[in-house]
C-alpha cells in the first residue's frame, strides 16, 4: 500500500505553543490531491493507566474549561522539552494524584 503524499503546507493559526493548525494539500496513492486537509500540531503528551494493588483504576476530579461541573480524569499531561516520557509520567502521576508506582509497562506510543 502506498503511503500518502505531503504536496503543500501552510499554517492557518499558530496560537502557541500547544496549539497551531495547519492546512496541507495531501495526495492519495490513486494521484487524487485533498486540497485542505486539516492538521493539528500540540506538544507530545503522556497518558496513565494507573492501576492500584486491589486492581483498581485511578483516576482524579478536575474541573476544566468547557465541561460544567467536575469530572473524573486519567492522569496525563504534556512532556517538557528535553524530558523522557517515562519521567512525565510518573511526574504527572505524581503532581495529580499525590501517588507513585515501582512498575511501569509501556503499553505503546503514537508518532
Amino acid at each position: 500500500m502506498q503511503p500518502w503524499k505531503t504536496v503543500s503546507r501552510k499554517t492557518i493559526l499558530n496560537h502557541s505553543r500547544y496549539l497551531v493548525v495547519e492546512s496541507h494539500a495531501v495526495q492519495l496513492p490513486d494521484g487524487r490531491v485533498i486540497p485542505d486537509w486539516p492538521w493539528v500540531i500540540t506538544p507530545d503528551f503522556v497518558n496513565v493507566v494507573a492501576v492500584t494493588e486491589d486492581d483498581q483504576f485511578l483516576l482524579f476530579r478536575q474541573t476544566k474549561y468547557g465541561i460544567e461541573g467536575t469530572s473524573l480524569a486519567p492522569v496525563g499531561g504534556y512532556i517538557e522539552p528535553g524530558e523522557d516520557p517515562l519521567a512525565a509520567a510518573q511526574r504527572e502521576l505524581l503532581e495529580e494524584t499525590g501517588y507513585q508506582a515501582s512498575d511501569w509497562i509501556s503499553l505503546g506510543e503514537y508518532q
